[in-house]
């Protein structure tokens, strides 16, 4: 189980789900909003991790960075890379401490994919 829940800014809700739900494969956990006309705040879980999704000016910095372990990285860089994202074009690099694979969100945000 997690404990730590990472909350990256975000600015447009469509690039946001495009994003992480169509391309990452990550699931919707929640979404709120305290009016119709209210800023975003949607929970997603990729790979056993949540990550908060903010559009609240304060709640994140844009352009953060995270580290997510995924179990089989080089499968999933043949999963996502099967249909092309236009913010995105991964690909997995040997590092001493194994593989990395950095992609950026629509938003600047940077999460590094990495497996040990």
């Amino acid at each position: 189980m997690n404990t730590l829940i990472p909350i990256l800014r975000i600015f447009d809700e469509a690039m946001a789900r495009s994003f992480y739900l169509r391309y990452l494969g990550a699931t919707e956990t929640f979404s709120h909003r305290f009016d119709p006309t209210a800023p975003l705040y949607l929970g997603v879980q990729l790979h056993e991790a949540d990550l908060h999704l903010s559009e609240h000016f304060g709640d994140a910095t844009p352009g953060s960075s995270i580290r997510l372990r995924v179990a089989d990285l080089t499968r999933y860089h043949a999963q996502i890379t099967e249909t092309p994202h236009s913010n995105a074009n991964p690909s997995i690099n040997e590092q001493p401490w194994g593989l990395d694979m950095p992609i950026s969100d629509p938003f600047g945000n940077r999460i590094i994919f990495c497996q040990y």
